[in-house]
């Protein structure tokens, strides 16, 4: 018997050793974004003020062109299509100015304290992007309530409320984190400002946020086919509405998202470290 306990002994370490060090990366990437949240909490006004723009967005453009007909595919009413849009439109003007807390930080000496930690360089971004996420679901729930209260039709159905939950912290993690790179290359607030303008509307437009991919000429259609953020509207639609419809699949949605973030979030744990020089 003593031979079989010691035979078994070596391969519990291992498991052992996976659990504890998945608990630990864990811990670091929500400590990183418990303390990005604080910093809402000292600044709600901050949420308040960006859930202005996606209102007049609905309220406004969408107002009117809801009087175009046939603009919607399907006979869809257009402010129902526009909706997913704008919650995704705004989702991605948040996240893509979150890079310029990165260099805040480190003008500030915080970013230093992260870098020193123990905590690996991919928890840090992880951490940062689920932080944002926070932002993305507070624009949520400002949307919801506007359209619910313009009489779209949106499914409140747990199971799509989930989905839509994970559809927004995937996008918002991917523009946040992507931001996070753009922050590590210039290094400069001013120039960060610029660029953040620059590609904010180029990736809006080029998605199927507030028209169908149909309506797009050849070229932009297959720059909407690389955008992130189509995918990220496409699956919205599907699980916002009622009557929602994925022109792609869901899961082919979910996966574009999740191997676009994979992507983003490598380039910038090996990038985030060199903003200090």
């Amino acid at each position: 018997m003593t031979p079989n306990k010691h035979a078994l002994a070596p391969a519990s370490i291992p498991r052992r050793s996976v659990l504890t060090a998945s608990a630990d990366f864990g811990t670091q990437v929500l400590a990183v974004a418990d303390a990005e949240v604080r910093k809402l909490r000292h600044d709600p006004w901050e949420l308040l003020s960006r859930a202005v723009q996606p209102i007049l967005w609905l309220v406004l453009f969408g107002g009117v062109m809801t009087r175009v007909r046939g603009l919607a595919p399907g006979g869809t009413p257009y402010l129902e299509f526009l909706a997913p849009g704008i919650l995704a439109q705004s989702v991605l003007f948040v996240a893509i100015f979150y890079g310029i807390s990165a260099i805040w930080e480190r003008d500030l000496g915080v970013l230093h304290r992260y870098l020193v930690s123990p905590a690996p360089r991919v928890a840090l971004v992880i951490g940062k992007a689920l932080s944002s996420s926070i932002r993305g679901l507070s624009q949520a729930v400002v949307i919801y309530l506007c359209a619910e209260a313009m009489g779209v039709r949106l499914s409140f159905e747990p199971t799509s409320l989930l989905m839509a939950v994970l559809l927004i912290i995937l996008g918002s993690g991917l523009f946040s984190t992507f931001s996070l790179i753009i922050a590590c290359i210039v290094k400069t607030r001013e120039r960060f400002m610029g660029i953040g303008q620059v590609l904010t509307m180029p990736i809006f437009f080029a998605s199927n946020a507030i028209y169908p991919i149909d309506l797009m000429p050849g070229w932009l259609q297959r720059i909407s086919s690389l955008n992130p953020l189509t995918y990220e509207v496409d699956g919205l639609r599907a699980v916002m509405l009622q009557s929602g419809q994925s022109a792609f699949g869901l899961l082919h949605d979910v996966a574009a998202l999740l191997a676009a973030s994979a992507i983003v979030i490598v380039i910038a744990a090996r990038m985030y470290p060199r903003m200090t020089e």
